[in-house]
């Protein structure tokens, strides 16, 4: 994916800004929608002009874009870790699923991405921004199922991909329970979470 940024001469301070609006644009789209929220409304959030905002995104969906890749190399980061810490990758995975429950509870997180998810069905330029970056992990935690220390290692890739997809589920649904639930925690979430995580990383 691309953000269209234009080249700057300072590129610590040009990434300073873009953080500066991508940080504004995502308050933004919480609080008004994605449709509602305007460059101009985005650009008074960040305390910069409008002019200057086109300076480092040349549309509102470069800027959404660009928000999409941050998350996309968060969660890779995410996937990183996990493979790089030892044990067995279904302890690993268990163990570190803590994490990723909390991301999924939090709020400001949430609404963002349910929002983004809600434009897909008006937006095909973000639903096909959003598809990709679901292939590239989807990608990317096959090679973790078929890594050595997984249990599953030897296992059909259909088979693979519908363990792949129920986890998927598992961590998006909080999404939507962390709306209609918001006392909603990470140790209960995990009561259940854990068991299940573990039967999917085992044999069948």
């Amino acid at each position: 994916m691309d953000s269209k940024t234009k080249r700057h001469p300072n590129p610590e301070r040009a990434e300073a800004r873009r953080q500066q609006v991508l940080t504004a644009a995502a308050d933004c789209f919480r609080r008004k929608g994605y449709h509602s929220a305007s460059m101009a409304e985005i650009s008074k959030t960040a305390g910069m002009s409008p002019g200057h905002i086109y300076n480092y995104f040349v549309s509102k969906d470069a800027i959404i874009e660009a928000i999409i890749e941050q998350q996309m190399v968060e969660m890779f980061e995410v996937f990183a870790s996990l493979q790089a810490r030892p044990g067995m990758l279904i302890d690993v995975m268990v163990d570190g699923a803590s994490e990723g429950v909390c991301n999924k509870l939090d709020p400001a997180l949430a609404s963002l991405k349910l929002e983004m998810l809600a434009e897909t069905a008006r937006n095909e330029k973000i639903a096909g921004m959003l598809r990709c970056v679901d292939a590239q992990a989807r990608q990317r935690f096959m090679a973790i199922l078929q890594s050595e220390r997984s249990l599953v290692k030897g296992e059909p890739e259909s088979q693979l991909q519908a363990r792949i997809s129920v986890i998927f589920a598992m961590f998006d649904g909080l999404l939507i329970r962390q709306t209609l639930q918001p006392d909603l925690t990470s140790d209960a979430v995990m009561v259940a979470l854990g068991p299940a995580l573990r039967a999917l990383l085992s044999p069948f």
